[in-house]
């Protein structure tokens, strides 16, 4: 598996003796002032993600050819839903359309909010949307140096993948590599900085790359326990073999089609791995939670004596939104197969609940537990939740709290759906003590009135 620390080195150096062969020179500056010009529309992407104008043109330029018509992912159009890895993204219309795909694809590639864009990091993610094989074989991969010295005869080796895992060392890539074309954009604008880390964070040898590569290697590994077939290089490299592996896994589990391994994914393979109903899943997770959160309380409190353990995950983190998806998922299920009673209450009447108090319809119209459950704190819980949700849609992208959200919002959504959400919470919750007012005045509610009136016409049909 390749890490950017094992590398890194290689990287600086083969910039450093960087040199354009001249054949190729006016292509290269051509190609450079072409990306040069969509400079607004990609800053435009830059102020989203924080993914620097320059690395998103060059993506653009290797997968769509510079056509703002196409999706950034794949170079397929963006007016309609993908058919090729990542599947499923889109459509992507109006005049904002190019953006939004942007931000989507470099979403989906962990690229949002990451603050390393030093030369080497930048080209070790460059290299890693075309995969890292020919360090294997030797060669300096034309993703990157094609169009340069420092790939292809005469001075350098050359050889390309003609196909997944298939190496001929006898052709030579003639596109031009992305590095080569960065090296000619810094001489037109010279206002690009290649942001390195401050002394004290150079030497940290965890990031998302890494994270991802992790993750990568983990379904690899889980695919092939399941019986993947043919069997997956376990290399860390998501590529083609690996994502069709990941589309027929998410086909038979009847999840989306996408051939990426998501959060949703990651939990299914999860649960084919360790077969068990569930319900025992679900407990299971909720004791892990709750002996971590008892572990950290007893730290905090006695901080001498208590050493908690470091917990290594046994697969990668799943974003936050589709952990509350699951176990909303898992709820769902639990009640579904609850033994509920077989009385048919009659309609409209009011129900006395576990502490005997009566639950008209509008309280107890989710049942006697959750009505006693949410009595008296529907308006509350309705109104802050609407107040905290628009905080947080206008909190700005460029602070620490805005990049947290801006990994999770984009992927679920928040705003949309828990704004009305929050709003009908409090509306039911008005209903609610309107209905109590009147039964505690001794007037049949509305509702109530209502249902007897249904109840004497039946009767009387009878």
């Amino acid at each position: 598996m390749a890490s950017f620390k094992d590398l890194r080195d290689g990287y600086e150096q083969t910039w450093a003796s960087l040199q354009i062969r001249p054949e190729k020179q006016a292509t290269v500056r051509k190609l450079a002032q072409h990306l040069a010009a969509g400079k607004s529309r990609y800053q435009e992407i830059e102020s989203r993600t924080g993914v620097p104008w320059w690395f998103v043109g060059l993506c653009h330029y290797r997968e769509s050819a510079f056509d703002f018509d196409t999706y950034l992912g794949n170079g397929q159009p963006l007016g309609r839903r993908t058919t090729i890895v990542p599947k499923g993204r889109g459509p992507f219309t109006g005049p904002r359309a190019f953006v939004e795909g942007a931000v989507d694809a470099l979403r989906l590639q962990s690229l949002i909010g990451v603050s390393d864009w030093s030369l080497a990091r930048a080209l070790y993610r460059l290299e890693g949307f075309n995969g890292y094989g020919y360090h294997g074989r030797g060669v300096n991969s034309p993703y990157l140096w094609g169009g340069s010295t420092a790939y292809g005869p005469p001075g350098a080796r050359g050889g390309k993948f003609v196909r997944d895992h298939v190496f001929d060392p006898d052709v030579v890539d003639t596109q031009i590599g992305t590095a080569v074309i960065l090296r000619s954009l810094l001489d037109i604008d010279p206002t690009i900085e290649l942001v390195a880390p401050r002394s004290g964070e150079a030497e940290l040898t965890r990031d998302d790359d890494d994270e991802r590569a992790d993750s990568t290697l983990w379904v690899q590994r889980s695919l092939n326990r399941l019986g993947a077939t043919p069997v997956l290089a376990e290399d860390g490299r998501n590529g083609p073999r690996t994502m069709a592996a990941v589309s027929k896994f998410q086909a038979r589990c009847g999840l989306n089609d996408t051939g990426l391994a998501d959060a949703r994914t990651i939990a299914a393979i999860q649960e084919a791995l360790q077969p068990a109903g569930p319900d025992r899943a679900v407990l299971t997770r909720i004791e892990d939670l709750e002996r971590q959160v008892a572990a950290r309380a007893a730290a905090t409190m006695h901080p001498a004596t208590v050493h908690p353990a470091v917990v290594a995950p046994a697969a990668p983190p799943v974003d936050v939104a589709a952990r509350l998806d699951e176990l909303l998922q898992a709820l769902r299920r639990q009640i579904d197969n609850a033994r509920l009673p077989t009385e048919r209450a009659a309609p409209g009447a009011a129900r006395a609940g576990p502490d005997g108090a009566i639950l008209g319809p509008v309280n107890g119209a989710l049942g006697q537990t959750i009505g006693q459950l949410l009595s008296g704190k529907k308006s509350a819980i309705g109104i802050i939740g609407a107040v905290v949700t628009q905080i947080l849609s206008q909190v700005p992208l460029n602070t620490g709290l805005g990049q947290l959200l801006a990994q999770i919002t984009p992927a679920f959504g928040l705003s949309p759906y828990t704004m009305p959400i929050f709003i009908g919470l409090a509306a039911w919750g008005v209903l609610g003590k309107l209905e109590t007012w009147n039964m505690g005045a001794g007037r049949p509610t509305a509702w109530q009135a209502a249902g007897s009136r249904s109840r004497t016409f039946h009767e009387a049909g009878e």
